[in-house]
This record gives C-alpha cells, sequence and structure tokens, in this order.
C-alpha cells in the first residue's frame, strides 16, 4: 500500500506539471521522475482507468461521505465504545470464516485445489476448535486466509473489469465485481449452508452486525487522505488491488 501510494503521487505530480518539456534543456537539471522512468510500458496510470460514468460516481462517492459521517461511523463508534474488544474480535472472526465457504466454492472453480483445501480447513477448524468460528487458531498457527471471490475468478478466466463503479455505501467497484458481488451473494443464499442464509432472513440484526463490523475494520475515512486527488487516488487503488489479488 505504501508504494502504491508513492507511486499515484509521483503520477499525479507529473500529470500536474504542464507546460515542463520531457527532457532538459541545455545547462538544465534533469527531472528525477518522468512518467516514462516511474511506470513500466503498459503500466495503469490515472488516467487509463475505464471510467465512462464519473460524474455519476463522483456523486455517488460524494453520498457515501455524507452516509458515512452522518451514520455510519457514529454508529460504528457507539459499537466500539460499548463492546470490548476481545468480543470485536470474535464478531469479526465469525464473519471472517464465513467467506471461507465462498474462498472455497471460487478457488475450486479457478483450479486452485491447494488455496481451496486450505478454506475448508480453515472453516472446519475454527468452526470447531475456535468455537463457531469466534477464534481463529489457523491463522495462530500459521495458515492465515486467502479471500477468493467471484469477481477474482471471472477475471482469472479472462472476463475484463468493465466500467469502474462506485456503488452506494459498498464503495469503490467494476462492474465485473458488481456481478461477482451478486453472485457471490445470491450463491449463499440459494446454498444456504448450515441454514446460515435463513437465519439472516430470520434475524436482520445479524446482517446489520455484518456491516457494522466490515465498516469497523476498514480504517478508510472519506477526505482524509490529506489528497487533493481522492478519488483518482481510490480508484487507482482498488483497481490496481483487484489486478494483484486475480494474478496471485
Amino acid at each position: 500500500m505504501r508504494w502504491l501510494l508513492a507511486l499515484v503521487t509521483v503520477l499525479l505530480l507529473a500529470a500536474c506539471a504542464t507546460g515542463q518539456p520531457p527532457g532538459a534543456g541545455p545547462g538544465e537539471t534533469p527531472p528525477l521522475f518522468t512518467l516514462d522512468n516511474v511506470a513500466e510500458p503498459g503500466a495503469l496510470s490515472v488516467i487509463e482507468v475505464y471510467d465512462p460514468l464519473e460524474p455519476t460516481n463522483r456523486a455517488i462517492y460524494r453520498f457515501n461521505a455524507t452516509f458515512d459521517r452522518a451514520l455510519f461511523l457514529p454508529v460504528v463508534g457507539l459499537y466500539e465504545f460499548l463492546t470490548p474488544t476481545p468480543v470485536q474480535d470474535g464478531v469479526s472472526n465469525f464473519f471472517s470464516n464465513l467467506t471461507e465457504i465462498s474462498s472455497f466454492a471460487n478457488a475450486i472453480l479457478q483450479g486452485k485445489l491447494t488455496r481451496a483445501s486450505r478454506a475448508l480447513v480453515r472453516f472446519l477448524v475454527n468452526a470447531s476448535v475456535g468455537l463457531g468460528g469466534l477464534f481463529d487458531p489457523m491463522t495462530a498457527l500459521g495458515t492465515a486466509q486467502q479471500r477468493e471471490d467471484l469477481g477474482q475468478t471471472l477475471g482469472f478466466w479472462g472476463v475484463p473489469d468493465g466500467p469502474y463503479l462506485v456503488l452506494p455505501i459498498l464503495g469503490p467497484s467494476n462492474l465485473r465485481d458488481a456481478a461477482g458481488m451478486a453472485g457471490d451473494r445470491l450463491a449463499f443464499w440459494l446454498a444456504d449452508p448450515f441454514w446460515l442464509a435463513t437465519l439472516q432472513d430470520r434475524y436482520p440484526a445479524i446482517t446489520a452486525m455484518e456491516a457494522v463490523d466490515r465498516r469497523h475494520i476498514v480504517g478508510f475515512q472519506y477526505y482524509e487522505t490529506g489528497s487533493a486527488f481522492e478519488y483518482e487516488l481510490v480508484r487507482l487503488l482498488y483497481t490496481k488491488q483487484r489486478e494483484l489479488e486475480i494474478r496471485k
């Protein structure tokens, strides 16, 4: 993340330096950084992210920032104030362990059998020894989580990103990943593993708690990056992160 932030800063500074020649003239000090010597040939830059819906995406981005500050963060702050840290960790472990089901299925679809077996073992051990997933003994034993989702599976098989999207409340995405997210959710409800989907239908508070927990573990806050180009920064980092996750 640090090198990505540094790269974006350099790219933005280079893009803002209008009127500067690409090379140094006689008696001039050559520029330390240029787009040619910073970015690899064909590497992703800020303007290369396909964003045909940018005006709409920016409006949704501003809505998300307002919603976050006015409602989401106060609720999360109250949750953190009232709930002891061990309980917060247990809730995060529980919902994180549920994602192993999706990771297992998507690893199978990608032919990553080792990763699929890792996800299955993690789920079974954490669900049993970890008391329903409230604890994460597998990570303590050195078997860290490696998440897979349908968006990654589609990308693995060559489905392009499609246009960049900012989803209401959910944040940055693209057409492929948004479709993958919907597909993962639909598969979860149809398969209803261990009657978990049925429980969420019966007790909406579980879904609300999942949303609060997800926001709790994300440290990002809108308009606090210190960058005048935060929208472009988030767009690039999301796109690059997904590219790396598909390659791994």
